[in-house]
């Protein structure tokens, strides 16, 4: 049987010491919630992840979610239990308006907490994951009424939401969606089409379903320029302003696919479902995009969270498991053979996931900080910068977290040889339900297309640049700390192939526009890397000056932090000047093959 614990301690550390969380103490949000408050929300959301989610984890992947005759969906048991629990705590209200019933706290509570959610169970995380995702994009761009009508609901949770974009003969390419909407006299509009692919589209968690759909007006123009967002409730909103009658709105059937069993993935049908205007007319792209954005985000954490939870079994089980000796001499002789740990490959593996799993959180929680210094900050220089590094580094945590993920929860199932093939295990699991992360919000060879094509020259490339200059100006401040040269010395170099990889783009992608494809997932994942080697040089920073001090009574805990972040930038951060050398190749030789050939 699996287990999990919430690394409470490691985001405590990163918030607190690292990223000097009480420097935000005068933005909205943060004075509500000091350090102290905050270490009482991240614990009581671990124990809540370890005590509530996680034990449903495995049985509701064997269950799965059910589609009845009338069309209803019936989820894993203990899944509506915990969801009430969930929403009587108040986890879905952390970072929601208070205006709506919100508690107004950084966004960046909720991520870590989201975290943790998705690594006990992330098929149920999906459920409040995406609600606040459809909250986040009425709150921008609703109309007062239309706010006033579903954010409360939604907020407490006794109303999910959706986001319903893919149809089936388009999926990436929106400007093909053929779903339309016919305005009424009374303001509202007719929905009719089929929507595939939403996850938490039917479902007996919630009393209604609140569905953001992408349409067509009638007589608007095609492609994207004539795109639509409405709101589309499953149940009509009653005078009372509870759910009331059907309303057009049907799941058609739930897929049956590889993982996140416990969540149910829809073919939704609309025939003149009464549905409202969200923003305007032909813009709904804009105001889609940012539960999107808010999605990936949240689809970068599945693919930490993920690799955390793997990695966890993994570690157990490799001190657990007896096999072999010792290549230098028995390190166990009272036992027929040494666990595992001893051997040099596995640590290998598992230092890995570990130094990867360190780094991205830390990477996770900087642009979460980011994203509320966007949204909260009154100083239009700092607004400006955290808003592009929010939008810089969107696809990378999408593709890099998910990509990464994914790897890590197969080499960690490999720890278990061949019971990690064995459901009973868990670890078959983890690397199922990983794989999705990769795949929807945009597969990862989107987001390395927007990467190249889209945030590097975005603003004459200012976000890249103020990364650019963020990093070096901390490696110029670091440069003769001899202490910290094992994190400098390699960073610099990881910054000089980033640099090169940016120019070479410059120089080439303009004049054959291939050059960008071809090098795009390469760069994502170099870029990735790079800023994964910045965090731990941030890390080790804080920890050498910790252990100057007293460091608590922490040494071996912050010791053992700089064993793994020098295992990362020894062994995992050389890799950008292998995605350096792919990028410069260039596109001629994968383009020259005519597709007969293939």
């Amino acid at each position: 049987m699996p287990s999990y614990s919430a690394p409470v301690d490691d985001t405590l550390f990163l918030l607190k010491d690292v990223f000097g969380y009480d420097r935000y103490a005068d933005l909205p949000g943060f004075s509500d919630a000091p350090l102290d408050l905050v270490e009482a929300i991240l614990r009581e959301g671990g124990k809540f992840a370890e005590e509530v989610l996680q034990p449903l984890n495995q049985s509701g992947d064997r269950q799965g979610c059910v589609r009845n005759e009338d069309g209803t969906v019936t989820t894993p048991d203990g899944f509506r239990k915990a969801y009430q629990a969930f929403c009587e705590n108040g986890w879905g209200t952390l970072a929601a308006h208070p205006d709506y019933g919100g508690q107004g706290l950084p966004h960046t509570l909720a991520t870590v907490v989201n975290e943790f959610a998705s690594s006990a169970n992330m098929a149920f995380a999906m459920y409040p994951g995406l609600t606040a995702g459809a909250v986040a994009a009425l709150t921008t761009h609703a109309s007062e009424d239309l706010k006033k009508t579903f954010l409360p609901n939604m907020i407490a949770g006794t109303w999910t939401g959706t986001m319903n974009l893919t149809e089936p003969h388009c999926g990436t390419d929106l400007g093909l969606i053929r779903t339309k909407a016919v305005p009424q006299a009374d303001g509202s509009y007719r929905i009719t089409g089929t929507k595939i692919f939403i996850s938490a589209g039917e479902h007996d968690l919630a009393e209604n379903i609140i569905h953001l759909v992408l349409a067509r007006i009638e007589g608007a123009p095609e492609g994207t320029k004539g795109i639509s967002l409405f709101v589309v409730p499953r149940n009509q909103v009653a005078s009372d302003g509870t759910a009331g009658d059907a309303n057009g709105v049907s799941c058609g059937s739930i897929e049956h696919k590889m993982g996140i069993h416990g969540n149910a993935t829809c073919v939704m049908n609309f025939d003149d479902a009464t549905g409202w205007l969200v923003g305007e007319e032909n813009k709904g792209l804009k105001a889609m995009f940012i539960m999107m954005n808010e999605a990936r985000l949240g689809v970068a954490v599945q693919g930490l969270s993920q690799s955390e939870v793997a990695y966890q079994n993994a570690v157990t089980y490799a001190k657990d498991r007896l096999q072999g000796r010792s290549l230098t001499g028995p390190k166990s002789p009272d036992k027929p053979a040494d666990p595992i740990i001893v051997h040099p490959d596995v640590r290998r593996t598992l230092m890995s996931i570990r130094a990867f799993n360190e780094a991205a959180r830390a990477l996770v929680i900087w642009t979460a900080l980011h994203g509320d210094v966007s949204h909260r900050s009154d100083d239009e220089k700092s607004r400006q910068f955290s808003d592009d590094m929010m939008g810089l580094m969107t696809p990378v945590l999408k593709g890099v977290l998910t990509d990464t993920g994914f790897a890590n929860a197969v080499n960690a199932q490999q720890m278990y040889g061949g019971h990690g093939y064995i459901g009973e295990w868990g670890m078959e699991q983890f690397v199922r339900d990983a794989r999705i992360a990769m795949i929807y919000e945009g597969a990862n060879g989107i987001q390395a297309l927007d990467l190249v094509g889209r945030k590097l020259p975005a603003n004459g490339g200012r976000a890249v640049m103020s990364f650019f200059n963020e990093v070096n100006t901390f490696l110029k401040e670091n440069k003769d700390d001899k202490e910290l040269a094992a994190f400098t010395g390699p960073l610099k170099k990881a910054m000089d192939d980033l640099q090169a990889a940016t120019m070479w783009f410059m120089n080439n992608a303009m004049k054959n526009p291939d050059n960008a494809g071809a090098g795009s997932t390469d760069y994502m994942h170099l870029f990735g890397l790079t800023a994964l080697g910045y965090m731990w040089a941030r890390m080790a920073l804080t920890i050498k000056a910790k252990l100057a001090e007293d460091a608590g009574g922490k040494a071996d805990w912050f010791e053992n932090k700089l064993a793994f972040g020098t295992f990362f930038m020894e062994r995992t951060l050389p890799e950008t000047s292998a995605h350096l050398a792919r990028i410069s190749s260039g596109s001629d030789t994968m383009m020259s093959v005519g597709a007969d050939a293939f």
